[in-house]
């Protein structure tokens, strides 16, 4: 047996149309999952690399937009990684941007694992959970005050669940990304002398890729991972490690 094998298994993917999303659905494919691919936009290009799945279409500005879904779809595993990020010196933020990052990715993400777990438990159902936290669940960044919040909750959040479920056959954990190469950190990687700031401190010397980040998730979403609960692992190129 291929205890890295999702065959069988169906997967919700949340922001699954680009970037770590998109990796984290092509990577849970390849491994043989049925994959629901998540996001407000249309979600060809992510379909156009796997094999079996198809969008869903949801808008997390509403935290609850998930929950009729897990009503009607038995579902296996569970990826939160929908977000939005507003920047801002902590003097000037406004209360619509901090609940607008709050929304998406602290209180959507409550409460689809709220719906996730308690349709997994009313069927006996083993399941997995992955939340994408970040470096900011461990740092504090500068003028991304609703972000770094939104995502040391994240951290705890997962921390929490785990203690709750894990006995019952839910497996929760996280992956906090490093420096990924993404279209959003574009613009880091063109300024010169940020990009090489942050190589310096990388100490693996390259930016992440998203797949670095899609094939951690099926790590944790499989049964080579039955015994870990609650973990955020860092997938970062030893960031945190300096």
């Amino acid at each position: 047996m291929n205890a890295f094998s999702l065959e069988g298994k169906r997967a919700l993917v949340t922001g699954a149309n680009t970037g770590i999303g998109q990796a984290i659905a092509v990577a849970m494919s390849n491994a043989g999952a049925e994959v629901l691919c998540a996001a407000r936009r249309d979600c060809e290009e992510t379909l156009s690399q796997i094999r079996n799945g198809r969008h869903v279409p949801l808008d997390f500005s509403d935290p609850k937009a998930a929950v009729p879904l897990f009503e009607k779809e038995a579902i296996d595993i569970l990826v939160n990684n929908a977000g939005i990020i507003r920047r801002a010196d902590s003097i000037d933020f406004t209360e619509a941007d901090w609940d607008d990052v709050m929304d998406v990715n602290l209180k959507a993400v409550f409460f689809t694992c709220q719906a996730f777990g308690r349709a997994a438990l009313a069927a006996g159902r083993a399941a997995s959970i992955v939340n994408i936290a970040s470096l900011l669940s461990f740092q504090g960044g500068i003028r991304v005050p609703s972000y770094t919040a939104s995502k040391h909750g994240v951290a705890g959040l997962t921390k929490l669940l785990a203690n709750e479920w894990a006995a019952q056959g839910i497996n929760v954990n996280a992956i906090a990304p490093g420096y990924i190469a993404t279209n959003n950190t574009k613009a880091l990687r063109e300024d010169t002398g940020r990009n090489k700031q942050i190589l310096e401190r990388i100490p693996a010397g390259r930016w992440g890729e998203a797949a670095d980040i899609g094939e951690a998730a099926v790590f944790l979403a499989s049964s080579a991972a039955k015994y870990i609960h609650g973990a955020v692992l860092n997938v970062d190129g030893g960031w945190l490690a300096r």
